[in-house]
């Protein structure tokens, strides 16, 4: 009877004692005798029905995808152009129509004779030309020259094309005529995509995969255990299951599972094997048209199999004798604990509102007796440091009061010193100018991404009625970027003084080294741009003719009818090579429109996927509105861009110029 008179926590560690005895021995035994016979029994059907299922979603797109593979292989124009007959056009007609079909959107195709590998990307339409010429000594090919001379006339592989850098299930069916291989072809899946549809799953305990008759991962949530290549007779050294599998038994296990599917390609084979160090139910179902195993490792410590409404009857009689088992601790609790604990909690609630002057109850001899003592001297300590801290953020709160205001002055003087330079930047560009020479039969677009850009654009006239114009676009944004402009415009007016305006590519050729002997000294921070994309056309109306160079910009012209692109030169200004610049000079076809336009525009994201416009829209966009008066077309393109733009942030500096020559200027 000792123990009763001795302090709280004796106390309550005996009633605890006492009523886990009594409530959790019965317990242990009945929930251990109903989970191993229950959990069991469901695993094995969830295994199976899951494996099943799983069978199901691979074999039925991979089934479409092989099929439209073996017609995209068995055609007559693929084996007649393979063997080098002249039918490329109606050959790549009928390639798109595959491509179109194809889930991917994309195809390849691989001579026997040339070792030529076409590559018909997604998206992008066919050009006829290969993307890169196999090697015979190259281990990374090796693979073609396997499945060349594999009986089997189809074969899936999952392997990295490090050439087009993509990672794919690969569908490759050779491509014979009269019995003579002439080639492969086929098409891909993407790998992440495929893992994501038929293998991964985010229940815990459950892991699905793929394997070959080796055992090798042909399809594996870790990317990393992937086989790549194994199928075509490559990376035989990979890791297999039966390598991670803990004993040699586990190991004739697994072998007699895959023997056992691959006799019943109906059937799901079951086995237990240890998994690191974890035993698993391993499921293996055999798919005979792609040579695959779909196996499925199950954890049933981890995966929540049973639902819990099944142990609601069990559940039910637990907590009834739970529940009269622990009124009486729930009894005597209150009485030696919680009673003089809420006591204390009132006073600790009184304390923690700022009332410091209450009184706490009165101390017994127990833990409860010690811990109102500490709690005692604690609050006066908080009293004290209280107010302490009080002072001290009154006295912080001031000084950053001060602080703020002051940056608030500092910023205010930011912005109108960036306001007062968006002014300047807008003064010096050559409106005026534009207007007095070309005056309804031009247009400009500038819409720098900040208050201030890295766009501008020049004019320069000349002779009689000739002049210079262009565009240039400077990289970074806001000031960076604002301040490169005026780099850029004082470079340019250096050499238009030096060589005259008739000549863009010796004027765009001398800027490029001005610009250079002025940044040469300077220690600019790791990773800023300072190229200048850069367009200049020379217009002389008394001879017809029109001359244009650009670095990375080019010069487009449409009469309505077609687009011209003219490309300038492929370096930037200021690139890290020096670029040759070259004048092309093109005939003046009165009535068409020539437009100079920075990669802003091109390259503005926006659609449902929020891809950048590109240059086919921004083609269609010009031949669609070339007929139309200038002022229209300027309202037109800029809501043509609003549009499609929608919810997405502008991202760079836009800037479109547009000229037509008439025949009265």
């Amino acid at each position: 009877m000792a123990i009763w008179g001795k302090g709280l926590r004796a106390k309550s560690i005996f009633a605890l004692l006492l009523a886990c005895m009594l409530a959790f021995i019965p317990a242990i035994g009945i929930g251990w005798l109903l989970l191993s016979g229950v959990q069991e029994h469901f695993g094995r059907a969830y295994a199976e029905n899951f494996t099943r299922l799983n069978r199901q979603k691979i074999l039925v797109p991979l089934t479409r995808e092989l099929a439209l593979a073996q017609r995209f292989a068995d055609s007559v124009l693929t084996r007649t152009w393979l063997a080098g007959a002249n039918n490329q056009d109606l050959f790549i007609r009928e390639a798109e129509g595959f491509a179109a079909d194809f889930s991917s959107g994309s195809w390849f195709m691989v001579s026997a004779s040339s070792l030529n590998y076409y590559y018909r990307a997604p998206k992008i339409p066919f050009g006829a030309l290969p993307s890169y010429r196999l090697q015979r000594d190259n281990a990374v090919d090796q693979w073609f020259f396997n499945l060349l001379a594999k009986p089997e006339r189809i074969n899936i592989n999952v392997n990295q094309d490090k050439t087009l850098g993509v990672t794919r299930v690969w569908i490759n069916v050779r491509v014979e005529d009269h019995g003579q291989a002439l080639g492969l072809a086929g098409t891909g899946l993407e790998l992440t995509g495929f893992i994501d549809d038929f293998i991964a799953i985010d229940k815990k305990g459950v892991l699905p995969m793929i394997l070959d008759g080796q055992g090798r991962f042909q399809a594996h949530a870790d990317a990393t255990l992937i086989s790549l290549g194994s199928a075509a007779g490559i990376n035989s050294d990979a890791v297999t299951l039966f390598d991670m599998l803990d004993a040699p038994q586990d190991d004739e296990q697994l072998s007699a599972l895959l023997a056992s599917a691959k006799d019943k390609p109906d059937e799901v084979a079951m086995g237990w094997v240890m998994l690191d160090d974890t035993k698993h139910l391993l499921a293996v179902s055999y798919i005979p048209e792609l040579d695959w195993y779909l196996t499925t490792a199950m954890d049933l410590g981890l995966a929540q199999i049973v639902k819990p409404g099944l142990f609601n009857a069990v559940l039910l009689g637990l907590v009834v004798i739970l529940a009269l088992l622990l009124l009486g601790l729930v009894y005597g609790v209150e009485r030696v604990v919680l009673r003089p604990l809420r006591r204390l909690q009132g006073s600790a609630t009184a304390i923690a509102d700022g009332s410091y002057g209450v009184r706490l109850p009165a101390p017994s001899s127990d833990e409860i007796g010690d811990l109102s003592r500490a709690f005692a001297v604690m609050a006066g300590k908080v009293r004290h440091h209280t107010e302490e801290l009080e002072q001290k953020v009154q006295s912080r709160t001031q000084a950053l009061e001060q602080a703020n205001r002051k940056m608030r002055q500092a910023h205010q003087q930011i912005n109108d010193s960036i306001d007062y330079a968006s002014l300047i930047q807008k003064d010096i560009l050559p409106d005026r100018q534009l207007t007095r020479m070309l005056g309804e039969h031009h247009f400009v677009l500038w819409h720098p991404r900040d208050v201030v850009g890295g766009d501008f654009y020049l004019f320069q006239p000349g002779e009689q009625g000739s002049f210079l114009v262009g565009v240039v676009d400077c990289a970074g944004h806001g000031v960076a970027g604002a301040l490169m402009t005026m780099l850029g415009r004082a470079a340019l007016d250096h050499a238009i003084r030096e060589h005259g305006i008739h000549s863009p590519a010796d004027i765009l050729q001398l800027a490029d080294h001005t610009l250079r002997g002025m940044l040469q000294d300077t220690e600019l921070p790791r990773g800023m741009a300072t190229t200048m994309d850069a367009g200049l056309v020379y217009v002389d109306p008394a001879a017809d003719k029109l001359v244009f160079a650009g670095a990375k910009m080019s010069l487009y012209a449409s009469d309505g009818d077609a687009v011209e692109e003219h490309r300038g030169g492929r370096r930037s200004l200021l690139d890290r090579r020096p670029g040759q610049f070259e004048n092309i000079t093109l005939p003046v076809h009165h009535g068409q429109v020539y437009y100079l336009t920075t990669d802003g525009y091109l390259d503005q994201a926006g659609g449902s996927k929020g891809f950048g416009l590109g240059s086919s829209r921004f083609r269609e966009l010009l031949r669609s509105h070339a007929q139309l008066p200038l002022s229209e077309q300027a309202e037109l393109l800029k809501q043509a861009l609003d549009e499609y733009r929608g919810n997405h942030a502008q991202r760079d500096d836009i800037t479109l110029l547009a000229f037509r020559m008439e025949t009265h200027l």
